[in-house]
């Protein structure tokens, strides 16, 4: 597969334009922090602008739709609740689907708490159906030693996306849930399920709330190991940005490749008619 990273023909360009909807990650191509990147607005006007169908889906399940709304908002930004997909609303909707009115002990934030809730979910530290981790600042021995009693005693152990480390603002690196989540499947011997992409599983939910086939969607990406193999196993175009964990020099690493590489999102309409 060519590189396109920096010079993609006219056909490339206006064939990536065209598509009918576009699925972005958020943390490394939004925001890094409270840091709007380079490109952003330019490209949130443009999908707006264009009638596109959009979903802004981020692996992270630390805030609710409507605290995303309100971060982009406050970063310059209006976008409708409506547009955000989290792994913990995936989180939810699987668990409801597997045990309806089921139970679960959590680590993790109001966003995923939330989903639980309006999916008919209870909290429960005795006894629960599952146990769920996600990233929050809440994290501590004393909750991992509960978890891992309660994935001892039968519950079984849910993560909400697979990632180990998410960028933050100053380009700085911190502990997602695939790290989180390890001592707690170190000591239990448990293997956790995780929902979050590249789970075609939440690529699939993404695809049915856009309404739109996956031939005519883009995802577009920081990482290689979770954004672009979830798009090439769900038949999406991919396109990586270079704003956040991948480099370009880590791209070699892996056995397959984008279809875009990008500086950041505003690269995708560099030279493109308004």
């Amino acid at each position: 597969m060519k590189d396109i990273r920096t010079s993609p023909t006219p056909e490339d360009r206006a064939r990536l334009l065209a598509k009918k909807a576009f699925i972005c990650d958020m943390d490394g191509v939004i925001y890094h922090g409270n840091k709007l990147l380079p490109g952003v607005i330019e490209f949130t006007e443009w999908l707006e602008r264009k009638g596109k169908q959009y979903l802004f889906l981020t692996n992270s399940g630390e805030r609710t739709p409507r605290e995303l709304s309100e971060k982009l908002r406050r970063l310059g930004i209006n976008i409708h609740e409506s547009h955000f997909y989290t792994s913990a609303l995936a989180t939810a909707q699987f668990l409801a689907s597997q045990k309806p009115n089921g139970s679960a002990y959590v680590i993790g934030n109001s966003g995923l708490i939330n989903a639980l809730y309006e999916a008919g979910y209870s909290m429960n530290d005795i006894d629960p159906d599952y146990v769920i981790v996600s990233e929050t600042p809440e994290y501590n021995f004393t909750r991992i030693c509960r978890a891992i009693k309660l994935v001892r005693g039968g519950a079984k152990l849910i993560g909400t996306n697979p990632d180990m480390t998410g960028p933050v603002e100053g380009g700085d690196i911190v502990p997602a849930t695939g790290a989180l989540i390890a001592p707690i499947e170190l000591a239990t011997g448990a293997k956790p399920y995780y929902i979050g992409k590249p789970n075609p599983l939440m690529m699939r939910n993404a695809s049915a709330k856009l309404g739109v086939h996956p031939d005519e969607t883009a995802i577009i990406g920081d990482r290689m190991d979770t954004d672009m193999i979830a798009g090439i196993e769900s038949d999406m175009t991919t396109v990586l940005v270079l704003s956040g964990v991948t480099s370009l020099a880590d791209i070699g690493n892996f056995a397959y490749r984008s279809d875009y590489v990008f500086d950041n999102v505003g690269g995708l309409l560099e030279g493109a008619s308004a």
